[in-house]
């Protein structure tokens, strides 16, 4: 899709990305740092995927979700950071237009399905704490699947939305964008014609890809609070909330840094906070969500160490 040009301006075919930093040399340690940064991310989210494919107590329905988190955690970075990496090292920092909407499209669809991933597993941990005779049934495997299915299926339309409705805007000059990497915020504020559509559209799939998740996730978790509290084993409680305290902490993060980004409609000029909490959505987040959900966890340490180095836990 190529931008329509005006008869006040020539329409621009590719996009400037500042980056993070304009001081030249600070460049190769951003790169040391984002590129050591991404190491980590890959191979923690991949060994926590080995981990849930290979020990046995993990082939459950939280850890079957929580592999396709770490899965989407992997595609996540990569979409952004690759591509500012090797634009530190050849020094040239145009995008296409294509690449642009390409690398907005995929960012979409990918964070649209954590959201709601994240759901999925507020809902399991609501059945396996509040309802745990039905269990089994009601998150049978066919159940999993499905959700699974359905995050992809509407973080898709959400994701293609966005960029069709993006590419009817008339994009005539000035074409640097302020970031590392290209979204909806920072393409608005270069758009020639009127983004008031594209805003109010924004929003409303935002109540629907954010805010909807966020009330069913907090529905949840106040049944789930009421039954632990019910819960007589000190055991037993802590276990459930350990679990729970985990999601929590990655849900906070998530929803915290994503209505920080996208709910600020009006916003005139992009600023240092846009790149810090892109940072956070693309980088932090994805790299603390192995940390986070294996701190707190004995049979997930376990599996870890049995994937890399080969010594399994003895029971």
């Amino acid at each position: 899709m190529e931008p329509e040009s005006r008869a006040n301006g020539t329409a621009i075919t590719e996009f400037i990305l500042l980056g993070l930093v304009e001081t030249p040399g600070l460049r190769p340690v951003i790169f040391v740092l984002f590129f050591f940064a991404y190491l980590v991310t890959v191979g923690g989210n991949i060994s926590i995927l080995a981990a849930i494919l290979v020990e046995s107590k993990l082939h459950t329905p939280m850890y079957f979700f929580l592999g396709n988190l770490s899965a989407l955690d992997v595609g996540c970075i990569t979409v952004t950071v690759p591509s500012m990496l090797s634009r530190l090292l050849s020094h040239k920092c145009t995008v296409s237009y294509g690449a642009c909407l390409t690398q907005l499209f995929f960012f979409h669809q990918l964070a649209g399905v954590d959201c709601f991933l994240l759901t999925a597993m507020a809902y399991d941990r609501f059945l396996a704490i509040c309802q745990p005779l039905t269990y089994s049934t009601r998150m049978s495997q066919m159940v999993q699947r499905i959700l699974v299915v359905v995050s992809w299926a509407c973080a898709f339309t959400n994701a293609l939305t966005h960029t069709v409705a993006i590419s009817t805007l008339t994009f005539c000059g000035p074409n640097m964008i302020n970031h590392f990497y290209c979204d909806l915020p920072q393409l608005f504020q270069l758009s020639c014609s009127s983004t008031q559509l594209n805003e109010l559209l924004l929003f409303g799939l935002g109540i629907l890809m954010a805010g909807v998740p966020v009330i069913l996730i907090v529905t949840s978790y106040i049944h789930v609070a009421v039954a632990v509290l019910q819960i007589r084993s000190p055991e037993g409680r802590k276990k459930a909330v350990s679990t729970c305290g985990s999601h929590l902490t990655v849900v906070g993060i998530f929803y915290g840094t994503g209505v920080f980004s996208y709910m600020r409609l009006g916003s005139v000029e992009a600023s240092d906070k846009d790149k810090g909490i892109g940072i956070l959505n693309t980088v932090i987040s994805p790299m603390l969500n192995p940390l986070i959900y294996s701190l707190r966890n004995p049979d997930v340490q376990g599996a870890l160490r049995w994937v890399l180095t080969g010594k399994r836990r003895l029971a």
